[in-house]
């Protein structure tokens, strides 16, 4: 499937879901009392509101995303503040030396499957400047003196800020001229592991220091973890009240679990000679996956939910056949799918916040399908008859499994807010595919 047609199939499957009606429906505390939320853009935390050491025409938070061992590094835009080059004697060297600017290293790098870092670009008259530390930072900043400034220090202390959860992600200006910052650290997955809140100061100096601290979710010593990776290990459902916390923990706990898959697809094609460009899009598509994961826990912590970490164990390199059974399984049919109900909920879900993250997933999630039938292609030409026919099978029961999947009652909480299909809705557009894709 090329992408034109793709995304063309998934344009006309949605025109009948556009009309569809929505079916309507009617998770530790702390004083907050004078605290506000930080500004942001979009998801990540804004650079608007700051009052730099030095008057800067421009201010651009960036986050790099690299991949060890691969050489493959990749960043993007967060927010930004300001007219690039605005002062610049050479505006057009100036936008040049901007555009080509990147770093290797920032602060609040942390490495998992994949290691990721920020740090901010900035314009200056004719100077183009990278602050890639802490120090940096804080010498860029100045004098602490507004609120969204505390707030980016403590982010880039490595203390997580929610954009729309006060418990989670405020600010407060002190009547001393310092400020208090709520934020968190931790996840809660696994035995002995735990979200912890704190209270944190931040002086006019820049100094960063805790007040207090309030574990409010302790982790379960079992953890449960879609694309799914082959020796994902099953594990307890998400403790929430809330649907929808519920239903993004999910999310995020598989999107975490696909990092691992796409990561384990780059070896497995470069074993068996797979074209460079499908490597490299295997790894886009893995960190594709940590934007997911970390925009998807975002809202799962809105809502009062923790995702659990993804367990996978260590398989030994799979067979061509293999790799290709279980991407015309998990690629060309869920993750397919997948894709097409992102579409969906970008288009219908009633939650603001919601829409906006899905817009930019459902896009990703696209390409990742795109790059599972290109797969499927190239295996293909190079497997047997029996094997190619044994491939055929395995999606017809997939597309078996997911029809009955669909069916399942959903609450009606994820139609509206969440903007999933409703079952009938679902079932429809699995036949629309069924007949001109997976047939």
């Amino acid at each position: 499937m090329h992408s034109p047609l793709l995304r063309q199939l998934f344009t006309r499957t949605l025109r009948a879901s556009l009309a569809s009606p929505l079916v309507l429906a009617g998770c530790g505390s702390i004083d907050l009392t004078d605290y506000s939320a930080p500004a942001c853009e979009g998801s990540s935390l804004a650079v608007s509101g700051l009052s730099p050491a030095r008057q800067t025409d421009f201010v651009q938070l960036r986050r790099t995303v690299s991949s060890p061992g691969t050489g493959y590094s990749d960043e993007a835009v967060q927010a930004s503040s300001g007219t690039a080059c605005a002062t610049a004697s050479d505006r057009a060297a100036c936008e040049s030396a901007l555009s080509g600017l990147t770093s290797s290293s920032g602060f609040r790098s942390t490495c998992v499957e994949l290691c990721t870092a920020y740090y901010l670009a900035t314009t200056r008259g004719d100077e183009v400047a990278a602050h890639t530390t802490l120090e940096a930072l804080r010498g860029f900043l100045g004098t602490i003196d507004t609120a969204q400034e505390a707030a980016l220090l403590a982010f880039a202390s490595k203390y997580d800020l929610s954009c729309s959860d006060l418990e989670r992600g405020a600010v407060r200006t002190n009547a001393d001229g310092s400020f208090n910052v709520v934020g968190t650290r931790g996840y809660a997955c696994g035995a002995n592991t735990a979200v912890t809140r704190f209270v944190l100061q931040v002086s006019a100096s820049g100094e960063v220091k805790e007040v207090s601290s309030h574990i409010i979710e302790r982790g379960s010593p079992n953890c449960a973890i879609g694309r799914r990776p082959a020796g994902l290990r099953a594990a307890e459902g998400v403790a929430c009240e809330d649907v929808l916390g519920r239903h993004f923990a999910t999310a995020a706990h598989l999107e975490a679990a696909s990092i691992n898959a796409f990561l384990r697809l780059r070896e497995e094609l470069a074993l068996h000679g797979a074209d460079v460009a499908l490597q490299e899009a295997a790894l886009v598509s893995a960190m594709e996956e940590v934007l997911h994961t970390d925009v998807s826990t975002r809202l799962a912590h809105r809502f009062g939910a923790t995702p659990r970490a993804p367990e996978v164990e260590t398989l030994p390199p799979r067979s061509l056949f293999a790799v290709a059974l279980d991407n015309a399984v998990e690629g060309c049919v869920r993750e397919t799918f997948g894709a097409l109900v992102a579409h969906h909920q970008a288009l219908h879900a009633r939650d603001a916040e919601v829409r906006s993250i899905m817009t930019d997933i459902a896009e990703d999630e696209t390409r990742h399908a795109e790059l599972s039938w290109a797969i499927d292609r190239w295996a293909r030409e190079r497997l047997p008859a029996s094997e190619r026919e044994a491939l055929r099978e395995a999606q017809r029961e997939a597309v078996a499994t997911l029809r009955a999947e669909m069916a399942a009652p959903l609450d009606a909480t994820l139609v509206t807010e969440a903007g999933m299909p409703s079952p009938e809705v679902a079932l429809s557009l699995v036949d629309t595919l069924a007949r001109e894709l997976w047939a």
